[in-house]
């Protein structure tokens, strides 16, 4: 064996580490995650959130736009609804009755000012106005010059004689 076989096996090595690397998927615990048919039947998942920030899964029936948690009703209208993976999931804190509101923080966000959405969009123009420092000249600015300088050559083979 040469060098060249020892330099291909390590590559073949690095490759198959790279790939053992890759993330794992998330999935939820087993029994946890809706069907469709539970779905059908206003099935929900729950990610409970503790107060010692240990979170637990639970599968729970909607019941006139309430669950019930720990012996006590929480809310559960459709703006409290998020789905992942087509399935239907709520975030519920549990010191308290109204689950996490994507839309409720959303909005909180651009009160408070600290929305990404405005500075990903003043990064794009900044990044464009960078990039854009040298103006590109286009095709048919191009082809006007090729043009002009066909043009001059003629006019000047014209004005002294044609060729020697």
């Amino acid at each position: 064996m040469g060098i060249q076989d020892d330099l291909q096996e390590l590559k073949k090595m690095i490759k198959e580490s790279e790939q053992k690397k890759e993330e794992k998927k998330f999935k939820f615990p087993f029994g946890k995650k809706v069907g469709k048919r539970q779905a059908k039947k206003n099935f929900i998942t729950v990610i409970k959130i503790n107060e010692n920030s240990n979170i637990d899964f639970k599968k729970v029936q909607i019941d006139e736009q309430t669950i019930m948690e720990g012996g006590i009703p929480r809310l559960a209208a459709s703006k409290y609804v998020m789905h992942w993976k087509g399935k239907p999931v709520i975030i519920l804190p549990s010191w308290s009755v109204e689950p996490f509101s994507p839309k409720d923080n959303y909005e909180q966000s651009l009160v408070n000012g600290s929305n990404a959405k405005g500075y990903a969009i003043l990064m794009n123009k900044m990044i464009k106005e960078t990039a854009d420092g040298k103006k590109k000249v286009n095709g048919g600015m191009v082809g006007w010059i090729v043009g002009g300088i066909l043009l001059l050559v003629i006019g000047y083979a014209l004005m002294t004689g044609g060729a020697a």
